[in-house]
């Protein structure tokens, strides 16, 4: 992935030590290790402080395809990992804050399962979806994709890290089930990640994982490291079965909408493949997910039932902040994309360009 232009004195200090030939220096480590502590105490909001918010997303890239002109040694760096440590505790605290966990259950993967469908069912978060499906012009139809391709570029990723943190038995074999079809059974074509390229491309847009990320407002940065944050700490290894949990039983009427907004403006079936094939897919892994991935993962290790029902929580949470500042921004004429960026557009996306500036955006 491309380094992003920085969104405040943290990640400018963070990207010019990522960019240094040698590696950091202790004690440019140290400065910036000063500066976020600062930053933390001072944000109003981490959820929504943009600087803070890339800052973690950079550091989490490091594990995964990595950052362009940055050391692959890096990665395992203790100054920049305790940084990491640092940024994330803070981001935790918010997350269990502002996540409104329900009373627990009978530790079983019955009355797990059972909860979960309740907590989705329940769920009157604002609807993107059916806005997508009547209303969205095709300009808003682009800014949806940008938003989404953050994770969905690389969907599956974040998930995948609990294949090795999960006990061998149900739940493990679950997971591994549902990521198999992520990951297109085998066949590159089909995975979810490329499918969701085709639809981008669809739309005159880049495929390039990252190639947005400028335009990406703090918030969805923060709903894609909370699963970055789930996924790479063994001890939040309940969180992120419940995450995906959540993720999948609130997948799949979404997408029929999506399916049929994308229908509305004329887009052929090559462009809507991806929310079709979710429709299908995630009626099916809602199942497995809650009654075999969280269910039996707690049937196996009971203490990690208030992880669960907090990772799934925050997955309703923050879908329905999302939402919100989306709608909200649509409604009143305005693009859902950050008001300040540097990123560039693809070629032939004259109209997403068009909608930027007339929005405030700098490219």
């Amino acid at each position: 992935m491309k380094i992003p232009a920085p969104r405040g004195p943290v990640s400018t200090a963070l990207l010019s030590l990522l960019s240094t030939q040698d590696g950091p220096a202790a004690s440019e480590l140290d400065a910036l290790t000063d500066a976020s502590r600062r930053a933390v105490a001072e944000t109003g909001d981490i959820l929504r402080d943009d600087d803070l918010q890339l800052s973690l997303f950079c550091l989490y890239e490091l594990h995964y395809s990595g950052l362009e002109g940055v050391s692959d040694s890096l990665e395992w760096h203790p100054g920049l990992v305790g940084l990491r440590l640092e940024l994330e505790a803070a981001f935790e605290d918010a997350l269990r804050s502002v996540v409104p966990v329900p009373p627990l259950p009978e530790a079983t993967s019955g009355a797990v399962a059972e909860e979960l469908f309740r907590m989705a069912a329940d769920d009157d978060g604002p609807a993107v979806s059916r806005f997508v499906a009547s209303k969205a012009t095709r300009e808003q139809l682009q800014e949806f994709l940008i938003l989404r391709s953050v994770y969905q570029l690389k969907e599956a990723d974040p998930h995948s890290w609990a294949i090795p943190r999960l006990p061998v038995g149900r739940a493990k074999a679950a997971l591994i089930e549902i990521q198999a079809d992520e990951y297109g059974g085998g066949r590159p074509e089909r995975m979810h990640s490329h499918l969701f390229g085709v639809t981008m491309k669809g739309l005159e847009l880049e495929t390039e994982y990252g190639w947005y990320l400028d335009f990406i407002p703090a918030l969805t940065l923060a709903s894609s490291n909370a699963m970055s944050l789930f996924g790479l700490n063994r001890r939040l290894r309940g969180a992120i079965a419940g995450h995906l949990a959540a993720f999948e039983m609130t997948s799949s009427i979404p997408n029929s909408f999506y399916a049929r907004g994308f229908r509305r403006l004329g887009f052929d079936d090559d462009v809507t493949y991806y929310f079709d094939e979710h429709v299908e897919a995630d009626a099916v892994h809602e199942q497995i997910a809650a009654r075999d991935l969280a269910g039996g993962l707690v049937d196996a290790e009971p203490a990690l039932l208030p992880d669960v029902l907090f990772g799934a929580a925050t997955v309703l949470t923050l879908d329905a902040m999302m939402g919100e500042d989306q709608l909200a921004a649509w409604k009143a004429g305005r693009s859902a994309l950050r008001e300040a960026g540097a990123a560039v557009p693809a070629p032939g996306a004259g109209a997403l360009v068009g909608a930027a500036l007339a929005a405030g955006v700098t490219p």
